[in-house]
């Protein structure tokens, strides 16, 4: 991989689930995305529950096969469904769930969790329980809780526990899918102080799956924002928050929490109306329109590029990027 080539590459990203065929309209769970991550940078995907998030993640890894499109990682596609090259890849990247409970398995150790990956790549194990001992240090825990089992810890200590499993072989990008979610706001905190300090020690990259921004906003480098499957709007976290272009990105910032509270009151809550439509019949033109304020007719007519607009660096797929207001009408 050259030294200018994003680590991670997807070009037009589709997954659809249902069979074209069937009584029952496809559901377009991703609609033709396309991203890149550079190595030791932080992307954050951002958007409602059921908006395509956590497909596109387990798109890029192999645990979903794509529609359509290309992924590109370290230099080399992806290759869906086939076993071999899935693992080769996985040494180099590595997912960390939503619920660390259930993606552990209960009746193992800690030391048995974190020694697998080793075991698998053909560690010896008198070098295991070293790796093992510097894994649990590498996340804050201490290594003679590694008789323990997963139940015996806290829902943070829990979520460090899959954190570590997924460094064990040394990974450059980390899918991190709703990983302080579940967890009570000063534990998230600390897990996103750990995900910083493990970025700096090892040069790691993330993908953050996410669907609060005030969470992305102390990680993440970039932002995409993701609405019923497409990308609507991307750029850095300060462009994101200083000057947001598209106003479903405006309605989830208005819904971030304000420290200083001389501002609290010049910003007004975008309460959108309605739920989302269904991925398996989304409106025509632009998805967004049925709950946008600023909607006219063009809207229901064409789907909107993601491209930059004038006046605003980051890209905006919205018919009136350079129109939008913080206000509904």
């Amino acid at each position: 991989m050259s030294a200018i080539e994003p680590l991670l590459r997807i070009d037009n990203l589709v997954k659809h689930y249902g069979a074209p065929r069937g009584r029952k309209p496809a559901i377009r769970a991703v609609n033709d995305i396309s991203l890149t991550l550079r190595a030791g940078e932080t992307l954050g995907l951002v958007g409602e529950s059921g908006c395509g998030k956590s497909t596109t993640g387990r798109c890029i890894i192999g645990l979903e096969q794509p529609t359509g499109g290309r992924i590109v990682f370290n230099g080399r596609p992806v290759e869906h469904g086939k076993r071999a090259a899935l693992t080769a890849m996985w040494r180099d990247m590595q997912y960390v769930f939503q619920d660390p409970f259930a993606s552990l398995n209960p009746l193992m150790t800690v030391f048995a969790i974190l020694s697998e990956p080793l075991r698998l790549s053909g560690m010896k194990a008198a070098k295991t329980e070293a790796r093992v001992s510097e894994l649990m240090q590498l996340v804050g825990l201490a290594p003679e809780h590694g008789n323990r089992f997963p139940h015996e810890f806290s829902g943070g200590q829990r979520q460090r526990i899959g954190i570590a499993r997924a460094l064990a072989l040394n990974p450059k990008l980390l899918i991190l899918d709703e990983p302080v979610s579940a967890l009570d706001v000063s534990i998230q905190a600390q897990v996103i102080n750990l995900l910083e300090d493990l970025q700096d020690r090892l040069g790691l990259a993330y993908l953050f799956i996410a669907h609060d921004l005030s969470v992305v906003s102390h990680i993440c480098d970039r932002i995409a924002v993701m609405y019923l499957g497409r990308i609507v709007e991307i750029g850095t976290r300060e462009e994101i928050f200083a000057g947001p272009r598209h106003p479903y990105t405006q309605a989830l910032l208005s819904a971030v929490p304000i420290d200083d509270p001389d501002l609290r009151g010049k910003r007004k809550r975008i309460v959108l109306q309605g739920d989302p439509p269904s991925p398996a019949n989304p409106p025509s033109g632009c998805a967004f329109r049925t709950r946008c304020w600023k909607a006219t007719e063009i809207c229901s007519q064409a789907v909107p590029a993601l491209e930059p607009k004038p006046q605003a660096r980051q890209a905006v797929a919205c018919h009136h990027a350079g129109t939008l207001t913080a206000d509904p009408a």
